[in-house]
């Protein structure tokens, strides 16, 4: 079953358990503007909270991924009061966030440049895959601005070192530096780019709906933490819950029994 919702500047399918979120501003090289984070904030919540999806893909049409922030959107801002540019950048904040914390394993499919802004929606997804011809830039010290607002997610997938150089010079770099500083996972040939998007897509169906979304809980909850009592216990509690609930025991079973489990299709 196909389900399309329309949306100014998205296109967004949803095909079996497999959502597409598309953005589809190729004319300006899929830069951002409010309407475009309004947007994605209203369809990353709202397809994190269906049963039926089990990953979202964050795709682009054009030859660009995403070139940061809108020249009009831009102009507005120019004239912003600090209280606007709260504002503003709250609503950017919270749209990353949606992404980062939505509860079904987000993919980006990077068939293009990357730039300033555009650099966090990779960041903020759980698997990016881009191809080889693709470049990265955080070019914000370049009009005297600083990735703030992106700032946590993007230093968090490349690492503290990388973004301590690529923050301050405002560089750009190729895919193969983004894989190696791990921004992006996999980088391929642009005929590769779906068939390795599938391979992500196909290991996700395998696994537990229940246990994915708890895995990406999981992460948020120990990196970066101490490897203290409080941990050791909080990942104790976190392994019981998922043995002694239904999915879990569903999947032990499963194993045991040489089938395959209830969330995989069976073939008669």
């Amino acid at each position: 079953m196909t389900t399309t919702t329309q949306y100014r500047h998205l296109h967004v399918r949803q095909a079996g358990a497999v959502a597409r979120v598309t953005l589809a501003r190729a004319e300006v090289r899929n830069a951002f503007s409010d309407e475009v984070i309004a947007e994605l904030t209203e369809a990353f919540g709202a397809l994190g909270a269906q049963d039926s999806v089990r990953a979202i893909v964050l795709a682009a049409e054009g030859p660009a991924f995403c070139a940061g922030a809108d020249l009009n959107w831009m102009r507005r801002m120019a004239d912003y009061s600090r209280a606007e540019n709260v504002e503003d950048a709250g609503r950017l904040a919270a749209m990353l966030r949606t992404i980062n914390e939505c509860p079904k394993p987000t993919i980006a499919r990077i068939q293009g440049d990357v730039y300033a802004g555009g650099v966090g929606l990779v960041a903020a997804c759980d698997v990016a895959v881009a191809v080889d011809t693709a470049a990265f830039c955080l070019s914000e010290v370049r009009l005297g601005l600083i990735p703030a607002t992106i700032g946590p997610y993007v230093a968090r997938a490349m690492g503290e070192r990388a973004a301590r150089r690529y923050f301050i010079t405002g560089e750009r770099f190729g895919a193969l530096e983004a894989l190696r500083i791990g921004l992006v996972h996999e980088v391929v040939d642009f005929e590769l780019l779906d068939e390795k998007l599938d391979a992500v897509l196909q290991a996700i169906a395998a696994a537990g709906p229940q246990a994915v979304a708890a895995g990406k809980a999981l992460v948020r909850d120990i990196a970066g933490r101490p490897i203290d009592d409080a941990l050791i216990a909080s990942t104790v509690e976190s392994i019981a819950d998922i043995r002694a609930g239904a999915e879990g025991r569903e999947g032990v079973q499963a194993f045991l029994e040489k089938r395959k489990p209830a969330w995989l299709p069976r073939q008669d």
